[in-house]
């Protein structure tokens, strides 16, 4: 039975390879020694995720990425609100292909979820390597089911 489920506010976002993300976003859990029972991402425009920001947050500004932690116990349910917008705007910033921006804010999400903040640079730092690292064993595994 699933445990990641891709839900869509305002925007569409198809994403290649969802049954092989879904089993790969549960393996990070595992790989961090998190106990994981459900995740719900949920893609929307900046405008909706601006007004969730405002709302829950107090921040009155854009980003990319808002996770929630729902959790009651030690297993993990949460929901990760992702901008479309953003990650489109920092994929052609970072001058980096929209799919690996959209990947990183994905495993993001988890990583916050697994206990990784990203307020001082240090956090920030190791946040990164930690998404660079579970991008890289993502694609691996993509091209090896390819060839």
């Amino acid at each position: 039975m699933p445990k990641v489920f891709f839900h869509y506010a305002d925007r569409v976002l198809s994403l290649n390879n969802k049954k092989k993300l879904r089993s790969y976003i549960e393996s990070i859990f595992a790989k961090e020694k998190t106990s994981f029972f459900r995740l719900d991402y949920i893609f929307c425009s900046d405008e909706h995720l601006l007004a969730i920001n405002r709302n829950f947050l107090k921040h009155d500004f854009y980003t990319d990425i808002i996770t929630f932690n729902l959790s009651e116990n030690k297993n993990i349910a949460g929901e990760v609100y992702i901008s479309v917008d953003r990650v489109k705007e920092n994929a052609k910033t970072l001058n980096l292909p929209f799919e690996e921006e959209t990947l990183r804010v994905i495993f993001h999400g988890v990583l916050h979820l697994c206990g990784y903040k990203d307020k001082k640079k240090a956090d920030i730092k190791q946040m990164r390597e930690k998404e660079n690292h579970y991008i890289t064993i993502f694609r691996r595994s993509l091209n090896k089911r390819s060839t």
